[in-house]
């Protein structure tokens, strides 16, 4: 009998090993199940040790060996190589090469997966196209958003957003980071913001996903994966947001918002700034014709 992938063909082999149970013959049931009496016993014989299983699964068609096979050997090197230092295929590739072990890229690959040591791309995960990155002209050409988070003692995130012609910056709190929050943050900071915004740019986290994008009443514009460089402005933001106004501070929510209106204020109107000429960002606002 062929291969099969039937997924009810498990549960009828164990019927035809109940019936032979039950006293009829591997020629009748062959007749009465359509199969060949050989297919039936071999069943039987398959189901003598599993008296309590209500289907007989399909075996893998996988040889159990092959002469090209790599041999235990490389296998061992290439996860020893993998476990060493926890580096990507490629590199393990590299390495063994310097080694003197030759070996092709994609069987260090075929390798790691079938020991579960590559980590898969989640199905759930879906990145966007970044697209060119917009010039920053004026005010609001491009306005970078992002998310700052505090586990311990509870859990909770600041949302920051910077536009990155004039510094101009707007955060506040939110105990929970979700599409929802996001898109309020947003619309809370336009209407503090002195112009209005061209370009949103955020990273690819799931409170900025797609429900994000098609919400967001503006362009929106994902940063590259692994790059950033991307929201470089607004990570140092945060980075002053934390060593300014939260450095001395036990993590707190409520603490936090209290202290955010008023630093707020001193950075867009009264801080002066080194990348605009020591001008604070309203100033810079005020500059442009």
């Amino acid at each position: 009998m062929s291969y099969s992938q039937n997924p009810r063909l498990p549960r009828i082999r164990m019927q035809a090993v109940r019936l032979y149970r039950q006293g009829w013959s591997a020629r009748k049931i062959g007749r009465y199940l359509g199969f060949h009496h050989t297919a039936v016993m071999k069943w039987v014989r398959r189901a003598a040790p599993l008296r309590k299983r209500t289907v007989l699964p399909t075996l893998s068609s996988r040889p159990h060996s092959h002469p090209r096979a790599l041999p235990q050997e490389i296998i061992g090197a290439i996860i020893q190589e993998r476990q060493r230092h926890g580096r990507c295929a490629e590199v393990v590739h590299y390495e063994l090469g310097q080694r003197g072990i030759t070996v092709s890229l994609s069987s260090v690959k075929r390798t790691l997966a079938r020991h579960h040591l590559l980590k898969k791309k989640s199905p759930w995960k879906k990145y966007h196209r970044s697209g060119e990155r917009p010039l920053a002209l004026k005010p609001g050409d491009l306005v970078e958003v992002d998310t700052i988070h505090f586990w311990e003692p509870q859990r909770f995130y600041v949302y920051t957003l910077l536009d990155v012609y004039s510094r101009w910056a707007y955060a506040t709190v939110r105990a929970r980071a979700t599409t929802r929050d996001s898109l309020w943050f947003v619309r809370a900071a336009q209407d503090e913001a002195p112009f209005s915004f061209t370009t949103l740019q955020s990273d690819h986290g799931p409170e900025f996903a797609s429900g994000f994008s098609l919400r967001a009443g503006v362009p929106v514009r994902h940063s590259r994966v692994r790059k950033p460089n991307d929201n470089a402005h607004l990570e140092r933001f945060n980075r002053t947001l934390q060593e300014e106004c939260f450095l001395h501070l036990l993590p707190h929510p409520k603490k936090f918002q209290l202290l955010l209106p008023d630093y707020l204020h001193y950075y867009n109107f009264e801080r002066p700034h080194l990348g605009l000429d020591f001008k604070t960002p309203w100033q810079w606002c005020q500059g442009v014709d």
